[in-house]
């Protein structure tokens, strides 16, 4: 089966950079992120971002991982236990698809006083069930409901995105 691809993997990097310098200029004030990736390309996407971010700014930057079932996310757990009061959260995903995943990855933080919340992903559908806007999107596609997008990546690295 032929990949109808959206991204390639050097596509894919340029826009991982783009929003690191977004990260950048939109949190210049703060010292601290915290980079919550949602398993698995999401953790993914998370780390080339902390990567991207050490190479340009002077922040310093955890990244943890949220676990959650996509299909029925009632518990989020979280890779390590955090204090989230005062710091800046940015929730990370490969796809953001109907926002569901992103309202319910939130859940954990909403216990703490966080300073903000953000959100990011490679790759949005421009349909949203839930009122979940994306802060940091690498590129926005229409699709229909029945198109699947799908985010490759190979060990720490993006190499494509395609719509299935």
């Amino acid at each position: 089966m032929k990949k109808n691809y959206i991204l390639d993997g050097p596509s894919a990097g340029r826009k991982l950079e783009r929003m690191a310098y977004e990260i950048v200029e939109n949190n210049i004030e703060e010292n601290e992120l915290i980079l919550a990736g949602i398993r698995e390309s999401g953790s993914v996407v998370a780390r080339c971002i902390e990567q991207l971010l050490s190479k340009i700014s002077s922040f310093k930057t955890t990244v943890i991982t949220l676990t959650l079932d996509k299909k029925q996310p009632k518990e989020v757990q979280i890779s390590k236990p955090i204090d989230f009061n005062g710091k800046v959260i940015i929730v990370i995903d490969d796809v953001a698809n109907s926002g569901k995943t992103m309202l319910y990855a939130m859940k954990p933080f909403l216990e703490f006083q966080p300073k903000k919340i953000q959100t990011l992903a490679l790759v949005e559908r421009t349909h949203k069930a839930y009122p979940v806007s994306t802060d940091y999107v690498g590129v926005s596609v229409a699709t229909t409901f029945q198109e699947h997008i799908y985010v490759e990546v190979e060990g720490e690295k993006v190499t494509g995105a395609y719509l299935s």
